[in-house]
């Protein structure tokens, strides 16, 4: 699959050399404190983890590595759970270079996944789930087209209390009416 081209990011293919970068940032309290990783994970998954998702995407299981455009590895992202007969899957996303966030880098891989979700994938919905304390995370999550459509009340434990888990989507049409359709170039034997 080639790369996917952002305006600040490009994402690629995750590679068996991106997990040590990927054991730093899921054993980083500040980085974790925004996904379901509540516990330790060794070098060792997080090889299998690489080697696996380098092995094969498919439509159910689809990771990138995500990378600025001068090529430091920032963080890695996917759409999960991808169903065909409902044109549907769900979004991840992780920023663990520290130095990176609240620079436009989440929105802009967001962006992107979408683009490629919609118009490759051929996708209607793409969903997610945010925990209330993660104000940063839904702003951008807002900025690239999601809406809040329901709540699990109390859903997750952290930190010595329960917090709402908060479920996003965002439709084909709806990111069309935000970022516009997607631009294509078509090569017909008029044009050439």
């Amino acid at each position: 699959m080639p790369r996917l081209e952002g305006e600040l990011v490009n994402l690629r293919a995750v590679e068996p050399a991106d997990a040590e970068r990927a054991y730093k940032w899921i054993n980083d309290g500040d980085v974790t404190q925004f996904l379901a990783a509540r516990y330790p994970y060794s070098m060792e998954f997080e090889k299998e983890w690489a080697l696996g998702a380098a092995k094969e995407n498919a439509f159910s299981e689809l990771r990138f590595a995500i990378e600025t455009k001068d090529g430091v590895h920032i963080g890695v992202c996917g759409l999960h759970r991808g169903n065909p007969e409902n044109r549907h899957a769900e979004l991840g996303i992780m920023i663990g270079e520290k130095d990176y966030w609240s620079n436009g880098y989440g929105t802009d891989t967001i962006v992107t996944v979408l683009r490629f979700a919609f118009y490759q994938m051929n996708l209607n919905r793409v969903g997610l789930a945010v925990f209330e304390f993660n104000p940063r995370g839904m702003a951008c999550y807002r900025k690239s087209g999601f809406t809040e459509e329901g709540r699990a009340r109390e859903g997750y434990y952290q930190d010595g209390r329960y917090w709402d888990i908060i479920h996003m989507s965002v439709l084909r049409r709806e990111f069309d009416a935000l970022h516009g359709p997607a631009k294509t170039t078509v090569n017909s034997p008029a044009s050439a």
